[in-house]
């Protein structure tokens, strides 16, 4: 309503301030001019003052209507965001990738700082609060607290960080091994059968549920070289950066793809404009397509002759030149 009265009154101004000019105007006519011209001249004035005061008191009258619904649809869309807060929970493990677990906390945090805290971030493990030593004799970060498997929100799992084969202390088979045998693993169950969590992978991070059984039939990623591993396990294999089987479950492919399911997350929870100007403080866009479990079924090729022969009848005529 603060709006609609501002707009009436600069009406109301504006026709005042065109009929005081006029009324001006009319008597230095009256004035100069002879009786006959001065009365025409008043009744002209007249005729067009009630033209300009019919054409602006509609006007007036739309914008008392129509900005109160917009300035109403606009606060709405942002209080929308603002009544949903979101917290992210990023769990280390000893011998995690640092730029897996560091990539998407930058994000959140940043998200948070142009949100005024719609969203919070903090470093969780499955033990509580310790020093968690990364992977490759990397340095350690603080895990602040434990994981919280029923507290609604994100969960991220990263990878783990070493050598990419063999059965080594530092390889990465081994270091993912060690992190089943602690309560992570159940954990994440509890966290996959929470409705109000979604729970996002990056990396070798996506091997973890894999592992506990918990991707059977899901669509996911993880790096390129733990792919048949993954599909393996019982999940399904899916060639692309970033991978939402469901809002409860994304999954990022190779490292540097933790910043990218950050930042589909920020704009999927906060909306695109807090993404935006995170992508502008990064100096960095977010890559790729989002794959989901939706929409028209492409035609594989490489599996389907019958199809591309008959999308492509070019290429029957040349194959059949060659034989």
């Amino acid at each position: 309503m603060e709006h609609s009265s501002f707009l009436f009154f600069m009406a109301s101004v504006m026709a005042a301030g065109l009929l005081k000019k006029n009324s001006k105007k009319n008597r230095l006519k009256q004035r100069d001019s002879i009786p006959f011209f001065a009365l025409s001249y008043t009744r002209g004035t007249g005729i067009k003052m009630k033209k300009i005061l019919g054409l602006l008191m509609p006007f007036a009258l739309v914008l008392c209507l129509v900005a109160p619904a917009a300035s109403a649809k606009i606060k709405e869309n942002n209080d929308t965001f603002k009544d949903k807060s979101t917290h992210v929970q990023i769990v280390l493990f000893d011998g995690f990738d640092l730029m897996d677990a560091l990539a998407p906390y930058e994000v959140f945090a940043a998200a948070g700082m142009y949100s005024k805290g719609a969203i919070t971030v903090e470093l969780v493990s499955a033990e509580g609060k310790r020093s968690v030593p990364s992977g490759l004799n990397g340095p350690a970060l603080e895990a602040q607290t434990v994981l919280d498997p029923k507290r609604p929100g994100i969960i991220l799992v990263p990878g783990a960080s070493g050598k990419p084969a063999g059965d080594s202390e530092d390889a990465i088979p081994n270091i993912l091994r060690q992190a089943m045998k602690t309560g992570l693993p159940d954990m994440l169950k509890q966290a996959f059968n929470n409705k109000e969590i979604t729970v996002a992978t990056v990396c070798g991070g996506t091997l973890l549920p894999a592992m506990k059984g918990l991707l059977k039939d899901r669509h996911a990623v993880t790096n390129h070289m733990g792919m048949s591993a993954l599909g393996a396990l019982g999940a399904i294999p899916i060639e692309a950066r970033v991978v939402e089987d469901s809002p409860r479950f994304v999954s990022g492919g190779g490292v540097t793809s933790g910043l990218d399911v950050a930042l589909y997350l920020v704009d999927r929870e906060l909306g695109p404009q807090v993404a935006n100007s995170v992508e502008k403080l990064f100096e960095y866009e977010k890559r790729g397509t989002v794959w989901k479990a939706e929409g028209i079924v492409p035609v594989d090729f490489n599996t389907n002759e019958s199809a591309s022969e008959e999308k492509h009848p070019s290429a029957i005529s040349i194959s059949t030149v060659e034989k």
